[in-house]
């Protein structure tokens, strides 16, 4: 009889699967926008690793949905934060960025002189700091880079496992040397997000960032911790091929878009159910900093990559007026469409419960897994 996804002999490294005290190697993007308490719950119920976008949620939210995963699963789940430096106030780069967009406030009939809602996204403070030393989430993970070492020391005293991103085995490094309990491998694949950290420039680094499947064997080759696979990973042949590859797991988001667990606006959901192989790009128009996503009208004409828009996160706030009344609509051209390379295979799973899609995924991939390795 062949091993179940979940039994202890099923998978050919078990590292991480200890380590979190969980019993699939998938872990769930944190989805930031279409992910929800009720689609980490399903993640982790189902065995792999929920987790929480906590750089949308201020702190009372945060608290809410931590409890709520609490209340509704028994495994662990990763608190996902930001861990970028906000930057200076540039009110001449705000002005040009919405002299920019103003043609488009006049077409939907939004007035261009209103003053936009500021954009950003809440970095890891100590407000969030205090809130994970209070309810001690299993695992807490972080995009662009590390937070300051002393919020790092008070997050591992509350004996959370921490993860973050890396782009390239520099970072990769770097992480596993500052106390990192796993790295993720993030190729150029992945929705959302570049999660550079190490290069000033991130625009140049994009340029040389190396996709998923170059990244992960040079990564697990580098560092002493566990490796965890992401970008354009999206179906059981991706995760096998990343276990192979070296990974002891794998991240994935952009599968989980369509199912029935995640908030993914109807126009969202509709641009994923007319993807391509080729529908995405990076661009900086939504936040300020790169990130994947599918292509849409602002982005075919004013980039994807513009050099008018502000620092990230600053970026979001002038767009914010013209997304909503879009929506509104039905149309998705001012709307980050974050996806990743792969996403024309999530309409596959449209209308799943997610606890099912990770047992599909996990039973075709250790199918697929060498015999020897298992």
């Amino acid at each position: 009889m062949s091993a179940s996804p979940s039994s202890a002999a099923a998978w050919p490294d078990r590292r991480l699967l200890d380590l979190f005290g969980i019993g699939l190697p998938i872990l769930l993007g944190p989805l930031a926008g279409p992910g929800t308490p009720e689609l980490a719950i399903a993640v982790t119920q189902a065995g792999g690793l929920g987790a929480l976008p906590c750089t949308m949620y201020d702190l009372a939210r945060f608290e809410a949905a931590l409890r709520q995963v609490r209340a509704g699963a028994s495994g662990p789940v990763n608190a996902n934060f930001f861990a970028h430096r906000p930057p200076a106030p540039d009110p001449v780069a705000m002005l040009a960025w919405r002299a920019r967009l103003a043609p488009y406030y006049v077409e939907l009939g939004l007035d261009p002189e209103l003053a936009p809602p500021p954009g950003g996204r809440t970095p890891f403070d100590a407000d969030f700091c205090a809130v994970v030393e209070r309810l001690r989430p299993e695992v807490v993970s972080f995009h662009f880079g590390l937070p300051e070492p002393s919020l790092l020391d008070r997050v591992k005293t509350t004996g959370a496992k921490v993860i973050s991103a890396a782009t390239t085995v520099a970072e990769a490094r770097f992480l596993a040397d500052q106390g990192c309990d796993a790295v993720i491998a993030m190729g150029l694949e992945a929705g959302g997000h570049r999660a550079t950290f190490l290069d000033a420039d991130v625009e140049e680094a994009m340029a040389r960032q190396p996709g998923t499947f170059a990244l992960v064997p040079q990564v697990a080759d580098a560092v002493p911790v566990p490796v965890i696979a992401a970008g354009g990973i999206a179906d059981g042949r991706g995760i096998a091929a990343a276990l192979v590859l070296g990974a002891s797991a794998v991240q994935i988001g952009s599968a989980f878009l369509l199912t029935r667990e995640a908030s993914t606006p109807e126009v969202h959901r509709a641009a994923l159910r007319a993807a391509r192989d080729d529908a995405t790009a990076l661009t900086n128009l939504f936040t300020g900093r790169p990130a994947r996503g599918l292509m849409n009208r602002v982005m075919r004409e004013v980039g994807p990559m513009s050099a008018d828009a502000p620092a990230f996160p600053l970026a979001g706030g002038a767009l914010a007026p013209l997304k909503a009344k879009a929506e509104a609509a039905g149309a998705a051209d001012f709307t980050n469409l974050w996806a990743g390379q792969a996403a024309a295979l999530s309409r596959r799973y449209e209308g799943m419960g997610a606890g099912d899609l990770v047992a599909r995924l996990a039973e075709d991939a250790l199918a697929r897994l060498p015999a020897h390795s298992r």
